[in-house]
């Protein structure tokens, strides 16, 4: 071949090259944010666990409006608590071309395969609020500081029944914890137990049912699925909560609290000493401490009605701005601003935005309406008194 020939073999190799857009291309631990930009009107996805739960309505549409007004076209997609079906929506979204994906995964696992579809078309794959585990195929996570969520639960019982000033019990309580698919539950666990674990040594705190083979001193963080309530069912909770009182409380024993790490249980737990024990009321010192977790309309309610005692905040409308503008940040091939964590999901560390959770209680309950979280309207019929 002469030196005129060999130019022109060249010069035809390197056009070929630009036309396929990149020679040997591959995320090879990149996001697809690093070297991309979206064009307007491209298609975003979002997959949601559930329509059952009230605050992933909010969450997924919340985030939709907030994109289309941005000029772009959102696939908003809800699992019914099916991880099926949620490998399928994303997978729909996937054959509709979604440059980014967001995923509140409803089983952490299941979903990988799915989101590795998405990965090989080239999209970027967001963990919205719970994390997907075992694969490479997640670019970023976005979520609240998880352990602080049931440190907060703990040390609400824990001043409540006033261990921080020394009182010795012992205390009755039981203990649930959240759905064993969701990676999230055992780090609100592992935040509570480190607190409350020391209380249990002391013999301060005694769980007097078998509820999960009985939570004594030695139980570990490890062993949360244990006491766990599958998919965070209210009516679950409400079983299992009968049965601990049919089985250790049925002779007037004191219930002083219970450790629930989310809203929805807490009802099913208030449905079953309500059902159980009437002799319990709300707002006296037979009623026990019970905590919560996502501000639910329910738990606003209970809270003002003194069934509840807290719930932990997390501003939904904060992590969908988060979210929205980690978004933005990709489309506009920008490095995405505001990570400050990290999570191993089992293969890599996926890089996280972390948001702070917050306490409420009757005292702050209208933080609420200042978060622009309910309108005054709504949250004076919540709680009005009943």
């Amino acid at each position: 071949m002469n030196i005129s020939k060999k130019i022109l073999a060249l010069a035809t190799g390197i056009a070929m090259c630009f036309s396929l857009g990149a020679c040997g291309s591959s995320r090879s631990g990149e996001s697809a944010s690093d070297s991309t930009t979206l064009e307007a009107g491209a298609t975003i996805g979002i997959s949601m666990p559930t329509k059952s739960e009230e605050r992933w309505n909010k969450d997924g549409s919340n985030l939709k409006e907030k994109l289309e007004k941005a000029g772009y076209k959102v696939i908003l997609s809800y699992a019914d608590d099916k991880p099926a079906q949620q490998n399928s929506d994303i997978e729909n979204m996937v054959n509709n071309d979604a440059k980014i994906i967001v995923v509140a995964a409803k089983d952490g696992s299941a979903v990988g395969p799915a989101v590795e579809k998405a990965r090989d078309a080239g999209a970027t794959v967001i963990a919205y609020d719970r994390l997907i585990m075992n694969t490479d195929a997640v670019d970023y996570y976005a979520t609240f500081q998880l352990e602080q969520v049931g440190v907060l639960e703990a040390e609400y019982i824990i001043e409540e029944l006033g261990l921080d000033s020394g009182a010795a019990g012992p205390f009755n309580i039981e203990l649930f914890s959240g759905s064993p698919d969701d990676n999230n539950a055992k780090y609100f666990f592992k935040g509570a137990w480190e607190k409350l674990q020391p209380y249990f040594e002391s013999g301060a705190l005694v769980c007097p049912s078998n509820h999960g083979g009985g939570v004594t001193k030695d139980f570990s963080e490890d062993d949360w699925q244990k006491i766990a309530v599958q998919s965070w069912k209210t009516e679950t909770a409400q079983t299992y909560m009968e049965s601990i009182l049919d089985s250790s409380y049925s002779h007037g024993e004191k219930l002083d609290a219970v450790l629930s790490p989310y809203d929805g249980i807490s009802q099913g737990v208030i449905n079953a000493i309500e059902s159980k024990r009437p002799d319990m009321i709300p707002g006296t010192d037979s009623w026990p401490v019970i905590t919560g977790q996502d501000a639910m309309e329910i738990a606003i309610t209970n809270i003002a009605n003194e069934k509840q005692g807290e719930t932990v905040y997390k501003n939904v409308d904060e992590l969908g701005d988060a979210v929205y503008k980690m978004i933005i940040e990709i489309a506009e091939g920008k490095d995405v601003s505001g990570i400050n964590g990290e999570f191993n999901n089992g293969n890599i560390d996926v890089p996280s935005l972390l948001l702070d959770p917050m306490n409420i209680t009757i005292d702050n309950l209208s933080e609420l309406v200042e978060t622009g979280y309910v309108t005054q309207e709504r949250f004076d019929t919540l709680t009005a008194a009943q």
